[in-house]
């Protein structure tokens, strides 16, 4: 591996200007296709194997024009102070909207609220339900626009008026937060590197490799299906992943240079080595990405699917344009310990001689290696206390801003009907089987009216075959909360025995209901999947070190870590620690999608760190240095790189803290405090504690499966042989000068 590196690396820094006019080519060809792709709408949302999503397929088959999983609206006015919604004047306004709502090409359906019953007790709140022929995700701008025109003209006529439903589902703003990232990532550089032009190699392949990725994504979002959500995970992951790939080989680069060699045999070295990591950390973040495939939900397997291959992209890119790119340098890029002349290059050191912060840091800890494993341990062990008590769910306009529309919709419905209004159940009786379907219907009415927490039930309203029938289910308590779970858990116990009795199908749907089989889904799905990431990528890091201690104690890290990082989202989100600094509005369950998705994102981001950092110790222990002494060795060349590797990637992830989308904004937050943990708690103090005190058992491995194991020279050892064969080959031609 690592001498093909090393040939790869001299190749693409002599011939540079080959290289570089592939990528350009790249970039410009997934440009052209991304503006000559048709346009696409966000992707379609389907739940395969849940009840939810069996009864909206019925649906469709049996209510043919129904548009069971279209979107869908709620229009809610209240009346002026004083006033009542049915005085004349406005029923007149309510009526010449619901008129203005019925006219759009997309819509199916507009309930009046006066034939309809949608008037609250107290007559000052209603509201009309508008059903559109396609889902939210592919509502057209004029529709979302036709139904604001709406309530605005009613707002005009004295009204309250407020749109809630998942019509005007719009996309996540994240502001001015995401160029913040990018910023604070390009200062960590120039500290890092000393040098403008070093510290901009990075950023220029970071932005190249998402543009190639994002663009590909694009042009195909309509012949796959793909969306434009799928690209948010592809741009966040490849651009974290695409600084630190490149940051890692051009350090190294600057250190073969410190160390005396030529320019291309440094950039070769720097790719040979460095590269090595980075072809195996890539992997590690490849394999945790497409392994989300596992869930068997198709919008988060195709989204796994295109980040990871814009982290393969970004691999590529930091073996092949980085020494590219170095060979258009040449010397204004300084070996390691030299800044350019613009930041200070040419004074003399404060302290020459002075060992730099990590090894300092990794003696202390090679000294203290018991009192640091057990600071480090308790301090992540306290951290994840929060994520006991964690309860997931999925968001709803309660969760929203109260500056927005749908939250004002919510809060008024709420008022007006009760708080279970705004997640009202949809259950579906499949009676063809039965001798008796109108007899079924009527009981299975009858079963639920008899259940706790239900507030209405309304008549079953059977198709025109009269053999499938709805019943809407309004519950007493809000969508989200465990009471509402366990209601639909109750309807369906009872429909399973009303079943057997009637020969009917019962099943529950609606998005209350399909949030609950989403959560149940994901949940029943994380145990697979982490056994699926977390053993494939043990499996590859034994190879890389030829040791079974060491990669396990990678893996026991990560959950450390992904455990803190859940335990501290609980805090800031459902119990509301801090939730003023980080602008949380409303409290509530954390996002179901969170721990899978966390344990895929961060367990590949942390093998970064880890694979960078250990294969520095391996190298120095394979070339003869003592367990302690490589410990100290990986961090006096590695620490620098991996702080500045974990503070860029902490920036760009907290970059999503600022969005409009509480959903990003625990994303984000998640991700920049799970990075933050692993780098600096778990892999620059309990990884080194760990080591030194396994010393060589660290690197035992059974002869039997050393000589199993392929050979993939991560720690470069074939370096030497090539370095020598190239030493010869120019004493040869010097001789014949």
């Amino acid at each position: 591996m690592a001498t093909f590196l090393y040939k790869l690396g001299r190749l693409a820094f002599r011939r540079r200007h080959f290289v570089a006019l592939i990528w350009v080519a790249l970039l410009t060809l997934a440009g052209v296709g991304a503006a000559s792709a048709p346009a696409a709408g966000n992707t379609s949302f389907s739940i395969p194997g849940t009840e939810a999503q069996k009864a909206f397929d019925l649906l469709e088959q049996r209510f043919p024009g129904m548009s069971a999983d279209g979107a869908t609206a709620r229009v809610v006015f209240k009346a002026p102070q004083g006033e009542k919604m049915t005085d004349a004047a406005n029923k007149a306004a309510v009526r010449k909207t619901v008129k203005e709502l019925a006219s759009g090409s997309e819509v199916a359906s507009v309930a009046d609220p006066y034939t309809g019953h949608a008037v609250s007790r107290n007559g000052t709140i209603a509201y009309a339900s508008v059903k559109y022929k396609v889902s939210g995700m592919e509502l057209e701008d004029s529709s979302k626009d036709a139904l604001k025109e709406a309530a605005q003209d009613a707002r005009d006529a004295g009204l309250t008026v407020e749109v809630g439903g998942d019509a005007l589902t719009a996309t996540p703003e994240t502001g001015s937060s995401e160029v913040i990232g990018i910023a604070v990532a390009a200062v960590v550089l120039v500290i890092t590197f000393g040098s403008l032009l070093a510290a901009g190699f990075p950023l220029l392949t970071a932005i190249i490799g998402v543009g190639i990725g994002v663009s590909s994504i694009t042009a195909l979002a309509s012949a796959l299906d793909l969306g434009t959500t799928t690209s948010t995970l592809a741009s966040m992951i490849g651009l974290a992943v695409g600084i630190d790939y490149a940051l890692f080989i051009v350090s190294r680069y600057r250190a073969e240079l410190a160390e005396g060699r030529e320019r291309e045999d440094a950039a070769g070295r720097a790719v040979g080595t460095a590269g090595s990591a980075v072809v195996f950390a890539g992997l590690t973040v490849v394999i945790a990405l497409v392994g989300l495939s596992v869930v068997n939900i198709p919008m988060l397997t195709k989204m796994g699917i295109a980040a990871a291959g814009t982290v393969a992209i970004a691999v590529l890119i930091a073996l092949t344009m980085i020494p590219a790119l170095l060979g258009y340098a040449g010397r204004r890029i300084k070996p390691a310990g030299e800044k350019s002349k613009l930041l200070g290059g040419g004074r003399a050191p404060k302290h020459p001689g002075r060992p730099n912060m990590g090894t300092r840091w990794a003696s202390f800890v090679v000294r203290r290696p018991v009192a640091v494993l057990l600071l480090g341990v308790l301090g992540l062990g306290a951290a994840a206390i929060p994520a006991a008590s964690l309860e997931l769910g999925l968001p709803d306009d309660g969760s929203q801003p109260t500056s927005t529309t749908q939250r004002r919709a919510y809060d008024l419905l709420s008022e007006g009907f009760g708080p279970g209004f705004n997640g009202p159940l949809m259950v579906v009786v499949d009676a063809k089987g039965s001798d008796d379907p109108k007899a079924a219907f009527s009981r299975v009415g009858e079963e639920i009216k008899g259940l706790k927490d239900v507030v209405t039930v309304t008549p079953a309203a059977p198709n025109k075959a009269g053999d499938t029938a709805t019943i809407t289910v309004v519950p007493n308590s809000k969508p989200s909360s465990a009471t509402t779970e366990d209601l639909v858990h109750a309807i369906r116990d009872k429909g399973a025995d009303i079943a057997q009795e009637t020969d009917s199908t019962v099943l529950v749907t609606g998005s209350t209901a399909m949030n609950i089989d989403v959560s149940q889904k994901l949940n029943d799905a994380l145990l697979p999947y982490l056994a699926l990431v977390v053993g494939l990528a043990f499996l590859l890091l034994i190879v890389v070190f030829r040791s079974v201690l060491v990669p396990l104690k990678a893996a026991l890290g990560f959950l450390l870590s992904v455990m803190a990082a859940l335990g501290a989202v609980v805090a800031v989100f459902q119990w509301g620690w801090l939730s003023g600094l980080m602008n949380v509005e409303e409290t509530g369950p954390v996002m179901s999608m969170m721990p899978i998705f966390m344990v895929g994102v961060v367990f590949g981001l942390a093998m970064d760190y880890e694979v960078f950092l250990v294969t520095r110790m391996r190298e120095a222990y394979v070339h003869g240095e003592k367990p302690s002494q490589a410990v100290v060795t990986g961090f006096r060349h590695g620490a620098r790189v991996v702080t500045a590797a974990a503070v860029i990637m902490m920036a760009v992830f907290s970059g999503f803290i600022g969005s409009s989308e509480s959903m990003v904004k625990m994303i984000g937050f998640g991700l920049a405090i799970a990075v933050f943990f692993d780098a600096f708690i778990v892999r620059m103090a309990i990884v080194p504690a760990v080591l030194a005190l396994l010393g060589k058992r660290a690197w035992w491995l059974p002869k039997w499966l050393d000589r199993a194991l392929p050979n993939v020279d991560v720690e470069g050892e074939g370096l030497r042989t090539e370095s020598s064969a190239d030493g010869r080959e120019g004493e040869r031609e010097l001789v014949r000068a």
